[in-house]
């Protein structure tokens, strides 16, 4: 377990919006023959993405994932505008809701925490919040002569970091984006897609794709994906391009980086690098399902495993 402060209270600024609620990741998904519904913002609730898949069978089912759903009847009111009033929801939201529970939805999976990296600090603040185990891999790091290059995302199905990265989710069993999905956030949004480098000679020896998101105030970057070779985890290289990046991110405005989901159980390691940078844990609200014609009878249902999510 690693210790983490308390997250801040809740403020009225605004926290930028997830990758999976951009519109960059919309036009992501539109390149790869998806239909992704915006459902029109009101004073009530911001805009929200839906995603709809068909499974096998016929079902078809929306999910909306970390979004702020801080209006459920709002929101069930737009869906049934939509034509999805009858459509099953998985969701995931941003933020616990309460709200959920009240309208019958069914919690599937306990929250989640995500580290979120807060880049507005000046570079000494920022190499101040590092821990210290992280701070002397840096320094190593530095003092190896490593090559750092800087570049948007090659359009190459057949890239060393993507090949790497396919390979290590076959051998160890998780799944994340599909390489055409990646190469199409990076064609659809010129610029948002910076993979950094790491080479010693001529030879790579880690990577990292940072998708970035968002605009002015609400301009956000997503630690999406990465990759070290055996000699680049001798040389510290990931602590390197990782420091790279937050220093790039932070220069043009990036307000936040988000680090992903951490898992200490399965993947303490990398648990540990990233609440290195000086992140916080983030506490996400679970993930539950919604049937809203049924929502009445399921209340009681709901009301009885609300407490798994409060755990």
């Amino acid at each position: 377990m690693f210790d983490q402060p308390p997250e801040p209270a809740a403020t009225t600024t605004a926290r930028p919006a997830a990758l999976q609620q951009s519109s960059e990741f919309a036009r992501a998904l539109g390149a790869c023959g998806q239909t992704p519904l915006w459902l029109a913002d009101s004073p009530q609730s911001p805009d929200v993405l839906v995603l709809r898949r068909r499974f096998a069978g016929g079902l078809r089912v929306a999910m909306i994932n970390r979004a702020p759903l801080d209006d459920l009847p709002e929101l069930i009111a737009q869906l049934r505008a939509a034509g999805l009033g009858r459509t099953p929801l998985i969701l995931t939201p941003e933020t616990a809701t309460a709200d959920l529970a009240r309208h019958g939805a069914v919690p599937l999976m306990s929250p989640a925490h995500v580290a979120l990296l807060d880049l507005a600090p000046d570079p000494q603040q920022r190499r101040a919040a590092l821990h210290q185990k992280w701070r002397n891999r840096l320094n190593h790091a530095a003092a190896q002569g490593l090559r750092l290059t800087r570049q948007n995302m090659p359009d190459d199905p057949g890239h060393w970091m993507l090949a790497a990265d396919s390979a290590q989710q076959a051998a160890r069993g998780y799944r994340s984006w599909p390489v055409p999905l990646t190469l199409a956030y990076a064609r659809q949004n010129k610029g948002r897609a910076k993979l950094f480098q790491a080479f010693e000679g001529r030879e790579p020896v880690a990577a990292m794709l940072i998708l970035t998101h968002g605009s002015g105030a609400n301009s956000a970057a997503t630690y999406h994906i990465a990759h070290s070779t055996a000699r680049g985890r001798h040389l510290s290289a990931h602590n390197l391009l990782m420091w790279e990046a937050m220093s790039w991110l932070a220069a043009k405005g990036v307000r936040q980086l988000d680090l992903g989901l951490i898992n200490t159980e399965d993947a303490a390691g990398l648990a540990r690098f990233k609440l290195g940078t000086g992140a916080r844990l983030h506490r996400l609200g679970g993930t539950w399902a919604l049937w809203p014609p049924l929502g009445r009878l399921l209340r009681p249902l709901a009301a009885l495993d609300r407490r798994l999510m409060q755990a």
